[in-house]
């Protein structure tokens, strides 16, 4: 399973909010086998919002798609979501329901646009905020604010699913470029890939699809490598 990740918001393109949701939801979604192949961030901008959901929807088995969720004039993920599958917004009843039953808040108290979903759309319940989220086919539409977003996607984790992976690290204080033949070496030797992340050190990320593989990779190239001195 493939997926791509848009995040939508105007705070996060300024720099006025660190965009973890993106983050976070990478390393999620790698823990479940799944590759993400694309990170989009989009201004809160129907036609934008329309444009790369409906291209990464043609593109990706999955596209989720966190902010921009709420009845405030720059919250328009929704109806970007529902014209990239050419759908109207209507309020959703299932998503009213839960609110009045789960929530404690009376319809009528309700802003205009809060339980708006695309028309067919899956309601997903926000129990931590008031916005709900949706599925619509294979695109999911999760709140912005992190700690709703994260309680959203535990509760769809399941229908992600890919070929488990699994990592080891080795870190050293060789530079990047002093390691090529190693790092060509290691994958040449060992069903196993490996990544370069330079810091302040070089961290080796070496990953296969049986732990024990990627044990014994990461051991082979420890010992061919400078340890980072304690």
């Amino acid at each position: 399973m493939d997926a791509a990740i848009v995040t939508v918001g105007d705070e996060l393109l300024t720099g006025d909010t660190e965009n973890t949701n993106a983050t976070w939801l990478c390393a999620r979604l790698d823990d479940r086998g799944v590759d993400v192949e694309r990170v989009t961030t989009l201004p809160d901008r129907v036609a934008d919002i329309a444009r790369v959901v409906n291209e990464y929807h043609a593109e990706y088995d999955a596209v989720v798609v966190t902010g921009g969720l709420g009845p405030t004039h720059d919250d328009v993920t929704m109806a970007g979501v529902a014209a990239a599958f050419g759908r109207d917004v209507e309020l959703n009843d299932e998503a009213v329901a839960w609110l009045e039953e789960e929530g404690g808040y009376a319809a009528d108290d309700l802003a205009t646009g809060t339980a708006e979903l695309p028309v067919g759309a899956r309601a997903l319940h926000n129990a931590e905020g008031v916005a709900p989220g949706a599925v619509v086919e294979s695109c999911y539409v999760l709140p912005g604010v992190p700690g709703e977003m994260k309680v959203m996607f535990a509760g769809v984790a399941e229908e992600f699913t890919g070929e488990q992976t699994y990592s080891e690290t080795v870190e050293t204080s060789e530079p990047e470029s002093a390691l090529l033949d190693r790092l060509s070496e290691v994958q040449d030797r060992f069903d196993a890939s490996v990544g370069s992340y330079p810091g302040e050190t070089v961290r080796l990320k070496v990953t296969a699809t049986e732990p024990a593989e990627a044990r014994r990779a990461a051991d082979w190239l420890a010992e061919r490598v400078e340890s980072v001195a304690a």
